[in-house]
């Protein structure tokens, strides 16, 4: 992947994102009869302009494009003229102004459960939620988990993908406490496993938690027969032919697709000889796997795809599709539940159980963009509507200069009965500025901490 294939997703992600958060602020706005005069994706000096609406509101794209504002009629800010005093922002209610900044925040949620609705009603194939034992197994073996376990339920809560597994072992790790996992083993019998989460922490250093669990995805072994091959590559012109099955590779016995791949991988550039069974007939030959470049690896291919499995057999995928109504509860639920977990997330880092390394900034943000646009549109989807979900939540922070900051004024002004006094506002304005540039440096550090820690 080039830098394109990361940039493109990402700038294309962040606009539509601050383009939904801006316009919930400006829809309002104009429900409430507040005159707008600048709707801005960015900051600093716009490079396109354009006026249109009654009001001769412009339409601006500005320099720094890392967010936006709706620029409404203030007197705080320049004389109005006496006729339109009543369309200033200033002159609104408490409550018509609290309706006007948390448009903004609720859009981006409103953008997430639609998103999710989407990608629920129209079906996605996932991987199944069935387990086997990681490299380090000792959560997982004490719960009695056995390799091939498909997880149904965690705590009665519905497992219909690994997907699914991940996130409610994710929500249920940040309680410390044990969880019941009813299972269907691979015999047909439906068990309980009982995975205790008490001392395991969500810690960016201490790599994948289902890993640490003891968890891993179940694979079937894949008996290694040859089915695609791509013309002009290596197996291809070693004389291999779909349906051979390969029994030894420089005569190390073979016995899944997964033997095959690694030694592969491995041997790129140098001569291998393979053992094959063709017709009940064995025979060898030797290929050169080619030399390819993966992630800055030099790893071997020799175009070659697995053949298609016997029909009976165990899938590792499904797919999982909802009706509209389950869809949209669902859809709800997940906004709602990665709201309050990335909540606790931050409040847990205040507190030190989870670790600041965890704070990403755009760089990692990017990185993610061009991954899951590389995957496919239903994972660029998904990445689409959990960084609207965090982008909500930030904006609700009571900290001065966000959304949350200008709605914590409002509610002190409603339960005082009156406005906080300017020189407040602007100290506090100074503070959340401060704040903000703080999170901002600690993103960026993480970002590029990844970046040179690869």
């Amino acid at each position: 992947m080039n830098l394109l294939d990361y940039l493109l997703p990402f700038a294309l992600a962040l606009g539509v994102l601050i383009l939904v958060h801006e316009l919930g602020h400006y829809l309002v706005a104009r429900w409430c009869g507040v005159k707008v005069l600048r709707f801005s994706i960015g900051f600093g000096k716009p490079l396109i302009v354009r006026r249109a609406g009654r009001d001769g509101t412009e339409w601006a794209l500005a320099a720094f494009p890392l967010g936006g504002y709706v620029k409404m009629l203030d007197e705080r800010e320049a004389p109005v003229a006496p006729e339109e005093l009543h369309r200033t922002f200033n002159r609104q209610s408490v409550y018509r102004r609290f309706a006007i900044v948390a448009a903004g925040p609720l859009a981006n949620f409103l953008l997430a459960i639609v998103l999710y609705w989407g990608l629920f009603v129209a079906g996605t194939d996932e991987l199944r939620a069935r387990v086997a034992l990681s490299e380090t197994p000792q959560v997982a073996e004490a719960a009695g988990v056995r390799d091939g376990d498909l997880v149904l339920a965690v705590d009665e809560q519905s497992v219909r993908s690994w997907q699914d597994l991940r996130w409610i072992l994710l929500q249920h790790t940040l309680d410390q406490r044990e969880v019941v996992l009813r299972v269907r083993t691979l015999e047909d019998v439906e068990a309980f496993r009982r995975l205790d989460l008490a001392g395991v922490r969500i810690d960016d250093d201490s790599g994948d938690l289902i890993a640490r669990l003891g968890l891993k995805p179940w694979r079937p072994q894949i008996p290694a027969v040859i089915g695609r091959l791509v013309e002009g590559g290596a197996a291809a012109r070693a004389g291999l032919q779909s349906g051979d099955e390969v029994t030894a590779i420089d005569g190390v016995a073979i016995t899944s697709w997964s033997d095959l791949v690694q030694i592969v991988r491995d041997g790129a550039g140098r001569e291998l000889r393979f053992d094959l069974r063709r017709d009940a007939a064995a025979f060898s030959v030797v290929v050169t796997p080619d030399e390819a470049n993966e992630g800055g690896a030099r790893v071997g291919r020799i175009g070659v795809g697995v053949a298609d499995p016997a029909p009976g057999g165990l899938s590792m995928f499904a797919e999982v599709r909802y009706g509209p109504l389950e869809a949209m509860a669902k859809a709800v639920r997940q906004t709602w539940e990665t709201s309050v977990l990335s909540l606790r997330m931050i409040g847990r880092m205040f507190t030190g159980e989870v670790s600041w390394k965890n704070l990403s900034g755009p760089v990692t943000i990017a990185d993610y963009a061009g991954q899951t646009a590389q995957l496919g549109l239903s994972h660029y989807l998904k990445f689409v509507a959990l960084i609207s979900i965090s982008l909500g939540v930030l904006n609700l922070l009571p900290i001065p200069v966000l959304d949350g900051g200008h709605l914590m004024y409002y509610t002190v002004e409603i339960i005082k009965g009156g406005p906080i006094p300017e020189r407040v506002m602007e100290i506090g304005q100074q503070i959340g500025l401060a704040l903000l540039v703080m999170l901002m440096a600690f993103a960026f550090f993480n970002d590029i901490n990844r970046l040179i820690s690869g």
